[in-house]
């Protein structure tokens, strides 16, 4: 990530006084992140992670600070928010909305054994029964409506061309009335903390969260848990989807869908790739990443049309 906002220590622990931490011992940048920079930060009472959001607005990471406390009420384990002693969960610095939260023991993995997928996937179940608070969107960031942005930089491309035809296949199944709940919509390896004990697995970073197909959340934690290198897995697969279905059963037109809708997450964030690459932050070095997803994509379209129904039924 490009680092967009830099802290030096008296920045930082005037920042972590308005949340009464103090005796700050140590803090480093942490790598990862696309739209936020994140601190560690080390003091006598804890580990923190302070997160500046560079893109988004002081309602939007309010609203994020909202669905974290929700998630909290609701036994979601995820990243709980510290709070100022005027009990605000967000701050504004230098223009920039500010939120601490508890930093998460574990290490990130990239590849997930068979125990781990399964508690992968009960814990996306777990997140698609709670209750959906209203003031999540109701669209992606990302999603089909944002595809044809493409034609502002790139029309008629072979990457243009190719976002036409994943519309034109995925427009049957958006048709359909599926479930909705909130979705994370970003669950890849690195949004995935694995405990010491290795029997835990938490999901963090909600910044993309809405009210949207579950289906769609499965099909991005496919793509983002299962790809090697330029196939999907498919016992992983087994094993994420065995785990989501000890918790909650898919309806027959949700797995009749799920290819679908995998083709649909996998392309979603192969544009978002593309889009910020070449056109919101051109980078030449980064400007092929989404070629790593596409390729993915295509290895799914491939795969017969009943590919998901007899991997879930056998």
């Amino acid at each position: 990530m490009e680092q967009s906002t830099e802290l030096n220590e008296i920045e930082i622990r005037e920042i972590l006084a308005k949340f009464d931490i103090h005796n700050i011992s140590s803090f480093e940048l942490l790598s990862g992140g696309s739209e936020n920079t994140n601190y560690l930060v080390k003091s006598e009472n804890g580990k923190y992670v302070l997160c500046i959001f560079e893109q988004k607005t002081e309602k939007n990471v309010k609203e994020l600070a909202h669905l974290l406390k929700h998630l909290e009420i609701n036994n979601f384990n995820t990243s709980k928010l510290i709070y100022t002693s005027d009990s605000e969960s967000v701050i504004i610095w230098n223009n920039k909305p500010i939120i601490i939260k508890t930093f998460i023991e574990g290490e990130i993995r990239k590849d997930f054994p068979p125990h781990l997928l399964k508690l992968i996937g009960k814990e996306l179940a777990k997140l698609h029964q709670i209750n959906v608070p209203e003031y999540l969107p109701k669209q992606l960031n990302y999603g089909k409506e944002q595809f044809p942005n493409v034609r502002k930089y790139s029309a008629n491309s072979e990457f243009d061309i190719w976002l036409k035809n994943i519309i034109k296949y995925i427009s049957p199944y958006l048709k359909l009335n599926l479930p909705k709940s909130i979705i994370h919509a970003d669950v890849f390896w690195d949004n995935v903390i694995i405990g010491k004990d290795d029997n835990t697995a938490t999901i963090i970073d909600f910044e993309e969260a809405v009210n949207y197909y579950r289906l769609f959340d499965i099909g991005m934690t496919i793509i983002g848990t299962c790809g090697e290198e330029k196939i999907i897995n498919m016992e992983k697969i087994k094993h994420l989807l065995d785990g989501y279905q000890s918790e909650v059963q898919l309806l027959e037109d949700e797995i009749n869908s799920l290819k679908a809708f995998t083709i649909y997450a996998g392309a979603s964030m192969a544009f978002w790739r593309h889009q910020n690459f070449n056109y919101v932050k051109p980078n030449t070095k980064m400007s092929n990443h989404y070629m790593g997803l596409k390729v993915l994509v295509d290895d799914i379209v491939k795969q017969a049309d009943d590919f998901f129904v007899r991997l879930i039924k056998n």
